[in-house]
């Protein structure tokens, strides 16, 4: 089954007609995208666009072989011109199935939002799933698909837009390790150039230019996503927004949070609400310092947040601001306590992905427990890195690769 992406932005397109923003300033060349459209094996259309006919010669296609035209959301911008000799667009029922004469089955999909979803299944045997911008199908079961037996081989989403969409397919066993997942619906709300690639990466997805042609099934170098990272970063840096967003399209995460609760603190109250506010809702939380035992366990992905607490609370039961506790035994110690981290984080089988405070860059800190902080973190730091596939430093909300 071979498909032809005519467009791979959002409705609006990308750029947005006189948008000065960073994203619409570099959507040039190749990165410049008009609305999601999709043609297949040049007899299935799905959701026409201005310029169809146009998008499909420079392609190197036609649509004069289309058979079937359909849409799969709500059309709000100007009035769409279909072009001449095209058949009628229109939409299957959710849970309904078309036959095509050209061999292609589609069926419908419910979604948790205005639109349909489409799963097309080719002569051959290749198997899509395609879903519109802004949506998720509404569980398998509930969109009228079936359980699928295998993956799909190829799923087109709004990846960032809907990393929970992704997230909810994985979990359910649609979207699997050999499964090419594409980004569409591409708006000036993503990161411009690299950064956007980049993210989409981190979900195990890509995104491909307009009028690329791809075989559906054909092996496709599905990004390798990485089983520890380490996310580096100062205060509000962003290092923890990004490692949630590292997990964002991942179902069943384990936020692993080691602050713990301070009774009678209104600010640090305020920041665990707004982390909580940010976690997908199928993510549970463990409060705990006891990383070893999460680490050694099978199950689903760990977001640890952060190195620098559990290190205060390691430090803490040593007595490690104690400068005779310190000397006698303290240092040792601790130094057990972070081996068996690090040693548990070489060991481990979960993906895992941890947040760390980048410190002593500035300012020597004036009392000798600031400094014997400082310096146990960055060992810490540098100790769990060296374990780590990627290790990314987050500076002023943009994230730079270190490792991977």
């Amino acid at each position: 089954m071979e498909l032809t992406l005519l467009g791979t932005g959002a409705p609006d397109g990308l750029p947005r007609h006189g948008c000065p923003c960073a994203s619409c300033a570099a959507a040039v060349g190749e990165e410049a995208r008009a609305a999601t459209s999709l043609l297949i094996d040049g007899a299935l259309l799905i959701d026409v666009t201005p310029g169809a006919a146009f998008a499909a010669a420079r392609a190197g296609h036609s649509l004069a072989g289309v058979r079937q035209v359909l849409l799969s959301h709500p059309h709000a911008g100007p009035a769409v011109e279909f072009p001449a000799g095209l058949p009628a667009p229109g939409r299957v029922p959710d849970g309904r199935t078309l036959s095509l004469i050209s061999g292609h089955r589609v069926r419908a999909a419910a979604l948790d939002s205005p639109g349909t979803g489409y799963e097309v299944t080719g002569p051959d045997g290749a198997r899509l799933l395609y879903l519109p911008p802004g949506a998720a199908a509404a569980g398998l079961a509930a969109a009228g698909l079936p359980d699928p037996a295998e993956p799909y081989d190829m799923v087109l989403l709004d990846v960032l837009g809907r990393p929970d969409a992704l997230a909810a397919l994985r979990a359910s066993g649609a979207v699997g390790a050999t499964t090419d997942v594409l980004a569409v619906h591409l708006d000036h709300t993503t990161p411009p150039g690299r950064e956007l690639h980049r993210r989409l990466a981190a979900a195990g997805a890509r995104a491909v230019p307009d009028g690329r042609t791809l075989i559906v099934g054909e092996y496709s170098a599905v990004p390798d996503l990485p089983r520890r990272t380490l996310v580096l970063g100062g205060a509000r840096s962003g290092k923890s927004l990004e490692a949630e967003r590292r997990l964002a399209a991942f179902p069943d995460v384990l936020y692993v949070a080691t602050g713990g609760t301070r009774e009678g603190d209104p600010e640090w109250a305020a920041r665990v609400a707004a982390h909580r506010e940010r976690r997908p809702g199928s993510w549970r939380t463990a409060e705990t310092c006891d990383l070893t035992p999460l680490l050694a366990e099978d199950g689903p992905p760990l977001l640890i947040d952060c190195l620098a607490l559990w290190l205060t609370d390691a430090m803490d039961s040593v007595n490690a601001w104690d400068d005779e506790k310190w000397a006698n035994g303290g240092e040792r110690a601790l130094r057990e306590r972070v081996s068996a981290l690090v040693a548990g984080v070489r060991a481990t089988s979960r993906t895992v992905v941890a947040v760390s405070n980048e410190v002593g860059s500035g300012v020597v800190p004036a009392t000798a427990s600031g400094r014997r902080f400082r310096d146990e973190l960055g060992r810490l730091n540098a100790m769990f890195a060296e374990e780590c596939e990627q290790v990314l430093l987050v500076v002023a909300g943009q994230a730079l690769p270190l490792r991977g």
